[in-house]
């Protein structure tokens, strides 16, 4: 994820950042602009078409499909920014949860060696959670006599972990009954947590609307020459291309930020969550 300061302009203005929509489409721009300059060239030099063609009315088909284009492309935004905020919501209750747990066992939990065991299974899940989103390998040994077999579902196996764990405690009477069902909120939640990014991961935008809203830009943008080249003449093409890099970056946008738990520059930073979520364990354990 970038960090940024919201308030500096200039630099936004005249800074193309790696992850600024502008360099994915500048083979596309170029392809815009030549056709463009194709279309200009035909209309104006070649079939030298009289002002009162019909041609010339096309424009008024842009003008009332442009309040179409920009309610999808609301929409689209929209949708993609919840599905954004919702991941990093969800991976701040994992950061609560987890200072809660440790919290709480700090206070109950007397001998070292099972404060030194939470202590590594805690920040553990959020770490084996951040590899299983974007899937990614994990080191075969998760901590000393255990194992994590990668053609199962990790973040479950260290759930099952410590949920043993928290089971042979209450057998071997270390804490009481009372004690477990205090710790048993946030236990359950890791899985909770689990299940809601995987429901965000593996639940795109249905691929017709997806598909549609691309066909549409596409066509919308390729028919913008026909009709305008009669009021702009050859300035028809910087107005296409900033006409195209405006609807295909806000497209460009969406489909980035709704898949929040991937490698992209602007997805979430999960892995230092789980950094910090480490730090703050051990500190409290």
């Amino acid at each position: 994820m970038i960090s940024y300061n919201p308030k500096d302009w200039i630099t936004f203005i005249f800074r193309f950042h790696k992850a600024d929509t502008f360099r994915q489409l500048i083979p596309m721009m170029i392809f815009i602009g030549l056709y463009s300059a194709g279309i200009a060239y035909l209309e104006i030099e070649y079939w030298v078409l009289p002002e009162d063609s019909h041609v010339k009315n096309i424009s008024i088909m842009h003008g009332m499909l442009g309040f179409v284009i920009s309610l999808l492309l609301v929409f689209r935004t929209n949708t993609a920014y919840d599905r954004w905020w919702e991941g990093r919501k969800i991976w701040g209750s994992l950061v609560n949860n987890s200072r809660n747990l440790a919290l709480k066992l700090s206070a109950i939990l007397t001998e070292e060696s099972d404060r030194a065991f939470f202590r590594k299974i805690i920040p553990s899940y959020a770490s084996i959670l951040n590899k299983h989103l974007k899937d990614e390998e994990t080191s075969k040994q998760l901590f000393e006599d255990v194992i994590i077999e990668h053609h199962k579902h990790r973040p479950n196996q260290v759930a099952k972990i410590l949920f043993h764990k928290i089971n042979d405690l209450y057998n071997s009477k270390k804490i009481t009954g009372d004690q477990l069902i205090i710790i048993n909120h946030e236990i359950q939640s890791l899985t909770d947590i689990c299940g809601a990014c995987e429901r965000i991961k593996n639940t795109p935008i249905p691929y017709s609307y997806s598909a549609f809203i691309k066909k549409f830009i596409f066509f919308y943008v390729m028919t913008l020459p026909f009709g305008y080249v009669f009021n702009l003449g050859y300035y028809v093409i910087p107005v296409v291309i900033f006409t195209f890099y405006v609807l295909a970056s806000l497209e460009l946008i969406a489909e980035e930020i709704e898949d929040p738990f991937g490698n992209d520059d602007n997805d979430l930073p999960t892995k230092k969550i789980a950094e910090n979520i480490k730090r703050h364990v051990e500190e409290l354990l």
